[in-house]
């Protein structure tokens, strides 16, 4: 018998080399009972990742077999790679009583937001394009093509800004797991009312500092510093 639970779901995008990984593995240690959606891709493991830490690979034939099933709740082709959210995350959220943390790109975000559209979303930004190329260079596992490419990536996923409750500019790390945490912390409270407490009130308020209304400003000289992408690039 499946749970009456309603699951809190935290979407969470950003452009490749934004700090995403880091941001949610620590928000993972701070918030309890949150599950993260491990999504499944049919590319290849990079460096030390492990089939089921930090995605689930499989061969192209098993993920469109999967599609085929109606298994995903959003997925997507992203660098001529399949990514995808499982159902059943969602499921085994609401029979423990969990919250679901998503870390999926644009395309599957404007998806679940379709089909959830109580889902809270959240969309990470580098500082600058210079950091975020020198983040992606620091990496090193990828080509100067592929580099060139996820830059011209950026800049296109990062118009699509307007289209997330939360704007988190990655600037400094530790402030950054802590914004992040406010965020989550924050729509648990107002799930159960206004905040009963000084406490409560003040991770509301931190929370409310990076709502996308609040933080317009702050994003124009981000976007500039993109510029515009090729017309090649464009879709």
């Amino acid at each position: 018998m499946s749970s009456n639970y309603r699951p809190l779901i935290c979407i969470i995008s950003a452009p490749s080399g934004s700090g995403k990984s880091t941001l949610v593995n620590e928000l993972l240690k701070l918030v309890p009972d949150l599950d993260f959606s491990i999504s499944y891709t049919t590319r290849a493991p990079r460096g030390s990742e492990q089939n089921g830490k930090q995605y689930h690979f499989v061969s192209r034939e098993e993920f469109e077999q999967m599609i085929r099933s109606d298994e995903f709740l959003e997925h997507a082709n992203v660098f001529g790679n399949y990514y995808g959210t499982a159902r059943r995350f969602l499921e085994e959220a609401k029979e423990k009583k969990h919250d679901l943390l998503l870390d999926i790109d644009v395309q599957g975000a404007e998806q679940m937001k379709r089909k959830l559209p109580e889902a809270v979303s959240i969309f990470v930004l580098p500082p600058d394009r210079k950091t975020l190329e020198l983040r992606l260079r620091k990496r090193s596992e990828d080509t100067e093509e592929v580099i060139a490419r996820r830059l011209v990536t950026a800049s296109r996923e990062i118009g699509n800004y307007d289209k997330y409750d939360y704007i988190l500019i990655n600037d400094d790390l530790e402030e950054s797991i802590e914004r992040l945490q406010s965020i989550v912390l924050s729509e648990r409270l107002l799930r159960s009312g206004p905040p009963r407490s000084a406490g409560e009130t003040k991770i509301v308020e931190q929370a409310n500092h990076h709502r996308l209304a609040n933080v317009r400003d702050r994003v124009g000289p981000i976007l500039a510093s993109f510029g515009d992408p090729p017309l090649s690039a464009r879709p």
